[in-house]
């Protein structure tokens, strides 16, 4: 089969479309052909090896352990395990597992649950580790209740733009802080108020909210306390730099000790349930994934450079099973993420 592999850190040119073995599924393991994956900020760290910290996630320090790039993934199922009693050959899934990147991958049945079926596999292959990320902020480290004032820092990114939509059907008040080309964008997913964060720092406004979603990573704690309530909570989801990490992990730890707002900082984490949940929001029509482009899997590299270097808004959707173009993909709940 075909994947993209990568076995040195590196620039979007480490990575290369090579045959591999086609992997076999084990008695809990389910066999997915792969027809679509995405791009994810995790996907970007780990191929650059930057910060030094993303090492860890591939288990290897010098050079990647596992070394099919690609978390998110969406196809149907080929074959299963003998202890496997959730899905059968045929099953269109969706989930996430490293090495997606791929033609096959082989994952655990609870990394996985049946896709949508208002939901092509590319925009399904679009939801599984932003959309976790964004409600396990959410709901999990933020305690979003109705009612509540929440923004959303980086509200045009895969992260954010499902930020936005759950805290609306978490029945929160949403404000989105993007760039000016965005702004359009940020409303049309749901943001009751949008701050064009190159005319305007919303740390600065007079502005205060019960729960800030800081995934531009873009401002420092002290900053953020002056746009937090006095028992405000700021989640961090996204660090552009070792610095921007370490000043949540030290100083916002630091500042939720002394003080009443509350600065924690996470990783999101595939939970089954998590996803069984997006699931029905997805079919609901609460939530939608928003798509900027598509590429084929043998410009995977061109999709990782798009993301990483042109700074993509949403999410970068690879094609694996058919050679889709952005015009099928950009439209997603009556939203276009044009250039």
């Amino acid at each position: 089969m075909k994947a993209v592999v990568m076995t040195k850190y590196g620039s979007p040119d480490v990575l290369r479309l090579t045959e591999v073995e086609k992997p076999t599924p084990g008695d809990d393991e389910v066999l997915v052909e792969v027809y679509a994956s995405s791009v994810n900020a995790g996907d970007w760290h780990i191929m650059r090896g930057k910060p030094f910290l993303a090492r860890m996630l591939t288990g290897g320090f010098r050079r990647p352990k596992y070394p099919i790039s690609g978390t998110d993934f969406a196809g149907r199922v080929e074959a299963v395990g003998r202890n496997v009693t959730e899905f059968k050959p045929g099953d269109e899934v969706f989930g996430g597992k490293r090495g997606a990147f791929s033609e096959y991958i082989c994952v655990k049945e609870k990394a996985l649950v049946m896709k949508p079926a208002n939901l092509t596999f590319e925009q399904a292959a679009a939801v599984t580790a932003a959309a976790v990320t964004a409600l396990q902020a959410l709901r999990d480290h933020g305690q979003v209740r109705p009612g509540q004032k929440v923004l959303v820092n980086g509200a045009s990114g895969g992260v954010g733009t499902f930020a936005v939509q759950l805290a609306k059907a978490l029945g929160a008040e949403v404000t989105g802080v993007c760039s000016t080309r965005n702004v359009e964008m940020a409303r049309a997913i749901g943001a009751d108020h949008v701050i064009d964060y190159k005319k305007e720092d919303f740390t600065r406004n007079g502005r205060q909210y019960d729960v800030i979603i800081d995934i531009g990573a873009n401002h420092s704690i002290s900053d953020l306390k002056r746009a937090l309530s006095p028992q405000g909570i700021c989640v961090g989801t996204g660090f552009s730099t070792v610095f921007h990490l370490f000043q949540f992990w030290l100083m916002g730890s630091l500042a939720s000790r002394t003080g009443s707002r509350k600065f924690p900082s996470f990783m999101g984490k595939l939970k089954h349930e998590d996803l069984v949940l997006l699931k029905e929001l997805l079919e609901a029509g609460k939530i939608a994934p928003v798509i900027d482009r598509c590429y084929p899997l043998a410009k995977a590299a061109e999709a990782m450079r798009y993301f990483g270097v042109e700074h993509a808004r949403a999410k970068v959707v690879i094609a694996v099973k058919q050679d889709m173009t952005s015009d099928h993909l950009n439209k997603v709940a009556g939203v276009e993420a044009t250039n």
